[in-house]
């Protein structure tokens, strides 16, 4: 019997992130009037109802559970109501901006109400991994039994806000997972977690994987960051040399969801598994990377 899939990547996009988004835009903008320039539904105002349509979703696709990422700082609460409604199917992961004058409190709150993963993007927020912001936080979650730090690297593009017409000042000199190894290793119990195989920065990502033991790798999106390298590598060299150097113990599983009707996106999933059969990876490694690591980070992620 294969281990139950378990999505490392999935973006919540709750009511209140559409409120916050609102305010972005300006006077005269609400929820539904963002949502109806993206096209998408308005989810419910209780998170709790939302993460209902998220796990029938899920249930759909034979997916056990999924780590949920609050996408914007200031809806923590939303991820939290989430995983107090699904204890057993969702890990809660926040967004979080280090430089806000609040950043300490609102990373022990949000540790505190059982939320599990700290997601930094030192490019969009313009702060060093390795400056003194950004440790103040990090050693927190290093105090916290269970928690992750998850770090964006490389090329960041943030399809929504462009379509709002949002500004993305995004300033990539912050990018270089590089930056994370003595962050890292000033903290080698807790987990860090680099998504997208480090968005373009490939090379670098497994330089640091491989000094660093408590480094994992996410496989979501569609990884077009493939196109600005030269020659751009397949999905299969990718894989293959991110199990090579990271082992399959470090790789997870992520589809980069986030919104309704588009829902989980399947064709990552499938896509990947054909990658991984095509390079005649063992039962074990595709249960690891699918399912079996990201429960190990999280064990109270548990299964029907």
């Amino acid at each position: 019997m294969t281990t139950p899939i378990l999505d490392a990547h999935l973006h919540f996009f709750s009511h209140h992130f559409f409120s916050l988004l609102a305010q972005q835009k300006g006077p005269g903008a609400t929820p539904e009037s963002v949502c109806a320039e993206l096209g998408w539904p308005l989810p419910p105002e209780d998170p709790s109802e939302f993460a209902a349509l998220w796990a029938a979703e899920l249930d759909r696709h034979s997916v056990a559970g999924a780590a949920l990422i609050a996408s914007l700082p200031g809806d923590e609460s939303s991820v939290a109501a989430a995983i107090q409604a699904f204890p057993s199917r969702f890990a809660g992961y926040f967004f979080l901006n280090p430089l806000a004058s609040d950043a300490v409190q609102r990373t022990t709150l949000a540790l505190e109400a059982g939320l599990r993963g700290v997601c930094l993007f030192p490019a969009m927020h313009g702060f060093s991994i390795a400056g003194p912001e950004a440790r103040a936080v990090i050693e927190i979650a290093a105090g916290q039994p269970g928690a992750v730090v998850f770090v964006h690297c490389g090329m960041l593009s943030v399809g929504f806000r462009k379509r709002l017409g949002l500004p993305s000042f995004f300033d990539l000199r912050f990018s270089n997972p590089v930056d994370l190894h003595p962050v890292a290793r000033r903290f080698p119990s807790l987990p860090f977690v680099i998504p997208h195989f480090g968005a373009g920065y490939f090379r670098e990502t497994l330089m640091l994987a491989a000094l660093c033991p408590n480094v994992y790798l996410d496989t979501s999106s569609t990884n077009g960051w493939t196109r600005c390298l030269t020659p751009p590598p397949s999905l299969e060299q990718i894989f293959e040399q991110a199990i090579e150097v990271a082992g399959p113990d470090r790789v997870l599983f992520g589809t980069d969801s986030s919104f309704f009707p588009r829902g989980w996106v399947r064709d990552v999933y499938d896509r990947q598994t054909d990658v991984l059969d095509r390079l005649g990876a063992s039962q074990d490694v595709k249960d690891a990377i699918f399912g079996g690591n990201l429960r190990r980070l999280h064990p109270f992620l548990t299964f029907p």
